[in-house]
């Protein structure tokens, strides 16, 4: 019988807090150190200082905006995998895959994490992809901006934090507002780009593998079979099999089977579900091919991956 119920996701609290902050670090930026009564519910902002260097595979229920303003680091969205630099901007969006490694020294930035419901005022809610298309699987989620947009960003960013670290009259619109605006910013840097235009060749291998991976991300708890892909992207199963291992030495299948173990991997790592409950959570026929799957994949079991990955976790902290 397969359990009820969704996969579980991050939420904005205290308890989040901790998998991507170091309480031991001094930062008086934003939410690190903010009193409970100047936090505002849906919406948390921070800088760099103070926070943990590697993060996920993780999933939250809340939209993440990133601005990077020095230094560089490794981003993995679903089964896109990118090196960044300053000065650029980077986002994820509820319900994806998402992980950060390969964090420079120098690194430097700030990122907002907020939920559709903060800003539903000046947007109507569930209208945030739609307004602003890196807020969108099918979008452009990581681009390079100018030093002006990047400047305009930091300064809404700092303007926020003013008003945090203050209770005065008005102080929740005006963040939203500040919010809006830095969407704003971004969107203008993404249309001045063109980086909505259709691509110059739609029919390229790269393009292909691109908008295979997106719908994988977005759609591999429902959709399984290659098949389902090919018919999305209206090629045959064959061909977009040979034009996927052509770029990645992997084929199509491979690829939805990563996307599977990395949803297995944020359940081992972010709840108390047992193998057995995650199997048929994913919907596997039975506890023993979901731990067969995950050791093709991972080379681990189910048990020896959470056990590697909360003794990583005590390391962390220094426990």
């Amino acid at each position: 019988m397969k359990l009820p119920g969704k996969i579980p996701t991050h939420q904005l609290s205290s308890q989040h807090a901790a998998l991507h902050r170091d309480n031991t670090r001094t930062s008086l930026f934003g939410y690190h150190q903010l009193a409970s009564n100047k936090r505002l519910s849906g919406f948390e902002i921070y800088s760099t200082e103070g926070m943990i260097p590697d993060y996920g595979p993780a999933k939250s229920g809340f939209y993440r905006f990133g601005i990077l303003t020095q230094g560089s680091l490794h981003v993995q969205l679903g089964l896109e995998h990118f090196d960044i630099s300053g000065c650029a901007v980077n986002f994820s969006i509820p319900g994806q895959i998402h992980a950060k490694s390969n964090v420079s020294p120098d690194v430097f930035g700030y990122y907002l994490l907020f939920e559709d419901s903060f800003i539903k005022d000046l947007i109507p809610q569930n209208n945030l992809g739609q307004e602003f298309p890196f807020l969108n699987y099918a979008g452009q989620q990581i681009f390079s901006c100018n030093q002006p947009e990047i400047d305009e960003l930091i300064a809404l960013a700092l303007k926020i934090d003013l008003e945090l670290q203050e209770i005065s009259a008005g102080r929740e619109t005006a963040i939203k507002m500040y919010l809006y605006l830095m969407l704003l910013t971004a969107k203008r840097s993404y249309e001045r780009q063109h980086l909505t235009a259709p691509p110059a060749n739609p029919g390229s291998t790269s393009h292909l593998v691109t908008q295979f991976y997106k719908l994988v991300g977005e759609h591999f708890l429902s959709l399984r079979q290659v098949a389902d892909y090919a018919k999305l992207l209206h090629v045959t199963a064959n061909h977009l099999n040979r034009i996927v291992k052509s770029v990645s030495t992997r084929t199509a299948s491979d690829a939805i089977s990563e996307m599977l173990a990395q949803e297995a991997k944020v359940l081992l790592r972010s709840t108390p579900l047992s193998a057995a409950e995650i199997a048929y959570q994913l919907n596997f026929s039975e506890p023993a091919a979901f731990s067969r799957f995950f050791k093709k994949s991972t080379g681990l079991t189910p048990l020896e991956y959470r056990q590697q990955e909360n003794k990583n976790a005590f390391a962390a902290f220094g426990q």
